[in-house]
């Protein structure tokens, strides 16, 4: 059904005697006017948003109405235009008195007089409200029609937004969006096509199929939301933000729908893969021992976009959700039991506040740099594209208007506009207010740092309002310091002081040496030292490098150990797709193997590889499933697989508790416990003492090196990365103090991790190859 309304403007009624004389003679002035023509009772007619012929049904709706507004002048034009809109009237639908609206706060706000719709185009010469009223809003009978508002620029635009209100509108459950049109010169970068219903990019709420990889709904649409009517979120009278101090985080990187999906979990069916899910098993993460949780992507996307249309994709499900709809609203089927978007908003809430309750923070997968819309070939427009492409992306206006893309996914946000700089910077807003959450890591970053030609900038506005903002200033804030334009700035990302950075130099440097690369010994103990040749620079800490070994896209740990070869068949680009450059080193063995000694190997390479990371300086950052070894079976891009090649393993976990979960669990509480690998500032020479008079041989696949505690509880490291035996010199203790074994990683569990620590160390230790040991001076 499509409810039709005339150009709201004033002229309309205040000049047409017949129009006034519809009202009460006491109606106001400001009754009549723009309200005058939708209180004689709009009509609803069935109409399609469009045709089999490709136009749109509503435009010869508009057309008569322009007729009627600018033909009415006696009777007879007033009978003739009755005669012919009662040939399409079906029913009568409620009136509603429309006002012109205000131009802010962008989105659906609730206002004094009614509900208030706002958005931004500063291209668009047409603009369409579109609504679907509840009990009429399921998204699959869409194509039976919605209310459109048509919008007049006379009235209804305040600068590039355009604006109206709605008296008496529903507070809740209406799905909205708009028909835009606009100049058609794709040179000039314009895309824009009116028989589009776009998503408002301020919707706070976004609604589309209602279960994840609904196959009955696969084509579904995806329209905003919005509720007044729920009651504010109770956070509860003890609540508190953990606020964590950014030298004690302890990173843990996770999907929220892989973490349950998998029968496993044993949770409830509508349970599996949602937020409620997640707050289930947070048990899991404080026995693991991490503090902070890194949620990949949130907001809303769509799980089948890689199915729309035949391609070598169109076989996968996107689980990572790297490929935005909208920023403001979060992802609707990650509600249980198919519960929709307010649910969603709602049970994202429970699940922050239960994470917070647990001492847990929780850090968002946030990407700035590209939406859904795809590129010019192939685009799935949306919302952005339709709305204004020319200020909401990067184009080449020397090439046609063609999009730029430094993104690797076609289109590339421009985020240096201050139209798209302030709708980022409104969205961090709105997850930090609405939401509580803790900090954010920024999706290839790079693209932040570049101006609205894609050329790179030494102070991006937009990364320096992140770091000033007021409401974003309790938040941790966190670069993916490169893109896929060849923009890479580890150690020189523009941070003004706040800025942390994945460090991809110390997950490469860790990855040679651990594997036993030649003349990596220096680069080691640059890295487990805090990386002060990148970040000690102004005001810089150690925490600022956000280390890692292994992140979602790359190879789990367990594959990092038994593959040399991404083993990408099943993404049906014929394995052309995931980085070549893995640094990785499978022991002996491509793949899966019952030999005990590679075996044994690769769980002591884990190990090592664990180890190492929990007592670098900064801030460690581990990957789901790394703690029972997960394996994607090679597969080092596996965004696409809804399966358990990414999906937590909790049988397998449940089997592996006492070995390696023990141990990667006991190392990090280890961690935690002792000052010495959390330093405010970077190390000096009283802090550590290192073994070492070989630097200068590549061949040295050996380091060893005591950190000093002022307390006198010393702690001494050695890694060996050799393919044989070190027999090493043990440093004199502290005074009063011997040194105990507390690790091992040659031995088996629970030897492996003693923390109270096994006594009689000697003045030497036989170092096996490929292994590390840790040293604490107790009394």
């Amino acid at each position: 059904m499509m409810l039709h309304s005339p150009f709201l403007s004033k002229s309309n009624c205040t000049n047409f005697p017949f129009f006034a004389s519809a009202f009460s003679t006491n109606a106001s002035p400001s009754s009549i006017g723009v309200s005058c023509l939708l209180q004689m009772g709009l009509k609803w007619s069935r109409k399609a948003s469009t045709s089999s012929s490709g136009k749109r049904l509503s435009s010869k709706a508009r057309s008569r109405v322009k007729h009627r507004t600018t033909n009415v002048f006696g009777h007879q034009a007033q009978e003739r235009v009755l005669e012919e809109e009662a040939l399409e009237m079906e029913e009568t639908s409620p009136s509603f008195k429309i006002f012109p609206g205000q131009a802010f706060p962008l989105g659906v706000s609730e206002v004094d007089n009614g509900i208030n719709f706002a958005i931004f185009s500063q291209h668009a010469t047409a603009v369409t409200l579109c609504l679907s009223l509840p009990q009429r809003g399921e998204l699959d009978r869409l194509a039976d029609g919605m209310i459109e508002y048509s919008l007049d620029p006379h009235v209804n635009k305040t600068g590039d937004i355009w604006h109206i209100c709605i008296e008496d509108f529903p507070r809740s459950s209406v799905l909205y969006g708009y028909h835009m049109d606009g100049p058609k010169d794709w040179d000039k970068g314009h895309r824009f096509d009116s028989n589009n219903v776009l998503i408002d990019p301020y919707a706070k709420l976004v609604e589309g199929r209602r279960n994840f990889g609904d196959l009955k709904h696969k084509l579904s649409k995806f329209l905003g939301t919005y509720d007044f009517d729920s009651l504010p979120f109770d956070w509860g009278d003890n609540y508190t933000l953990p606020n964590i101090p950014e030298r004690d985080l302890v990173i843990y990187e996770m999907n929220v729908r892989a973490f349950t999906a998998d029968q496993s979990s044993c949770l409830d069916t509508n349970v599996r893969g949602t937020y409620a899910g997640l707050i289930e098993k947070i048990p899991h993460l404080l026995e693991l021992g991490i503090n902070a949780v890194e949620l990949l992507p949130v907001f809303e996307f769509d799980e089948f976009e890689f199915q729309r249309r035949p391609n070598p994709r169109d076989h996968m499900i996107n689980t990572w959700g790297y490929s935005t709809i909208n920023f403001f609203a979060p992802m609707s089927r990650y509600a249980s039991g198919g519960g929709g978007a307010v649910s969603a908003s709602r049970e994202f809430k429970e699940m922050v506040k239960a994470l917070h309750g647990a001492g847990i923070e929780v850090i968002l997968d946030v990407v700035y740099n590209h939406t859904n819309e795809a590129d010019d070939e192939h685009p799935y427009t949306t919302s952005f594209r339709g709305i204004d492409n020319k200020v909401y992306y990067m184009v080449d206006l020397n090439n046609k208007g063609r999009l730029l893309n430094f993104s690797g996914c076609g289109n590339t946000l421009n985020c240096n506009h201050p139209v798209v700089m302030e709708l980022i910077l409104d969205s961090l807003r709105h997850w930090v207010v609405e939401y509580h959450v803790d900090g954010f890591r920024f999706d290839l970053a790079g693209v932040l740092c570049r101006g609205t030609d894609g050329s790179p900038l030494n102070a991006p506005p937009l990364i320096s309002a992140i770091a000033k903002d007021a409401t974003l200033s309790r938040c941790k804030i966190i670069a993916e310091p490169w893109d896929c334009g060849g923009l890479y700035l580890v150690g020189s990302f523009p941070n003004w002081d706040r800025w942390a950075e994945w460090n991809g130099q110390y997950r490469d440097d860790l990855r040679r040496f651990i594997k036993g690369n030649p003349g990596m010994k220096g680069a080691f103990a640059t890295l487990v030292a805090g990386s002060a040749d990148l970040y000690r620079i102004n005001k810089r800490k150690p925490y600022h490098s956000v280390n890692f070994v292994i992140a979602h896209d790359g190879f789990t740990l367990h594959d990092f150990v038994s593959y040399n070869f991404k083993h990408n068949e099943a993404n049906g680009e014929g394995g052309k797709d995931g980085s070549n450059d893995n640094l990785s080193w499978n022991c002996g063995f491509e793949g899966e193997t019952d030999n005990a000694d590679i075996k044994a190997l690769r769980f002591r390479q884990m190990k090592n590889f664990h180890l190492a990371l929990m007592i670098s300086q900064g801030t460690p950052m581990m990957l789901m499933g790394d703690e029972y070894g997960h394996t994607r079976y090679g597969n080092n891009n596996s965004y696409g697989h809804d399966t358990a090649i990414n999906h937590f393993q909790w049988r397998q976990l449940d089997a592996r508790k006492s070995g390696h979960f023990r141990f990667f669990s006991e190392v990090i509480k280890y961690r935690r416990t002792h000052q010495v690998f959390r330093h405010e500032n970077f190390l000096s020479k009283s802090d550590v003492t290192w073994h070492e008079d070989n630097w200068e041989n590549p061949d040295s696949k050996f380091l060893a090196f005591t950190l000093h505690d002022y307390s006198g509880g010393d702690i001494y490291l050695a890694f060996n990365a050799h393919d044989y035996f070190v027999k090493v010199s043990i440093p004199s203790p502290p005074p009063k103090r011997r040194w105990s074994r507390v690790v091992d990683t040659t031995l088996a569990s629970p030897d492996d991790f003693v923390c109270e620590g096994i006594p009689g160390i000697g003045r030497t230790y036989n170092v096996a190859p490929y292994s590390s040991i840790l040293l604490e001076a107790k009394l």
